[in-house]
């Protein structure tokens, strides 16, 4: 009887074959987070030990490996971008431009200063008369996150106001929040380099929430530049000009949403 289910039996190599199969298939974990920056494969291999990476939601073992088109990995809980046709592109919008994929004015557009492949779009807004920074991305998750006044993710504003200096008390109610038709906006953290220039930064992503602070306290904007988003800040990228955001920059704008949560 033994020897019979014995010959039943698929050989040992069939088995092992049929067991690989049933594992989920792509590449190996350790060597997709050393491509993306997480250090060297021994390095990658430890932190999934550490138990430090999930897969889909569980928490993968040594030996796993991903579906880049599919899968969904984090690392200490934030996100990482898998996929090798996502792109992060950091541009400094110049005025005029708008921040569309198309203009039915005809006036330019925040996607024709990049590469027309692949196709993105631009992870929030600045009006046609503000200049300054802007994430362009064709990862739809990572763009909800960041534009979401939810994630937290702060922007800070250059703006130059008329009526020379702002008072300490017109100061305060930008800091405080002020009440515009939309409702009271969330507190801005606020200084004054110098008599009519403020800084200020700011977390919500209403219409025109900067202009439209500072003339409530009496003090219209002349010209208004965003100068960082989240952490990344960049003051040698010209009017006009784009370069791909680092990975450590993409990550650490990730990791500020999740932060918020």
């Amino acid at each position: 009887m033994a020897e019979r289910r014995r010959r039943l039996e698929p050989p040992l190599w069939e088995q092992l074959a049929e067991a690989s199969r049933a594992l989920p298939q792509g590449e190996r974990l350790q060597k997709v987070l050393a491509a993306r920056g997480f250090g060297s494969r021994r390095v990658c291999e430890e932190i999934i030990a550490a138990g430090r990476v999930q897969v889909n939601g569980e928490v993968a073992v040594l030996g796993r490996r991903v579906d880049v088109s599919a899968d969904k990995v984090t690392v200490d809980g934030e996100p990482i971008g898998l996929r090798d046709d996502l792109v992060y592109y950091l541009v400094n919008k110049p005025i005029g431009v708008v921040t569309t994929a198309s203009d039915p004015q005809g006036r330019p557009t925040i996607v024709e200063l990049v590469p027309s492949e692949p196709r993105v779009f631009p992870v929030g807004r600045l009006d046609v008369d503000t200049e300054g920074l802007i994430v362009l991305t064709n990862d739809g998750d990572f763009a909800q996150l960041i534009a979401h006044p939810s994630g937290g993710i702060d922007k800070e504003y250059l703006a130059h106001v008329e009526n020379g200096r702002v008072s300490p008390a017109g100061l305060r109610r930008l800091r405080d929040g002020v009440e515009l038709e939309d409702g009271l906006t969330a507190p801005a953290r606020v200084s004054q380099p110098e008599a009519g220039v403020l800084r200020l930064t700011i977390h919500e992503g209403r219409n025109r929430q900067v202009r439209r602070m500072c003339e409530a306290i009496g003090h219209p904007v002349t010209r208004l530049v965003r100068t960082r988003v989240g952490s990344v800040a960049d003051r040698e990228l010209a009017p006009g000009a784009w370069r791909h955001l680092s990975l450590d920059e993409v990550r650490a704008l990730g990791k500020r949403t999740r932060m918020a949560h």
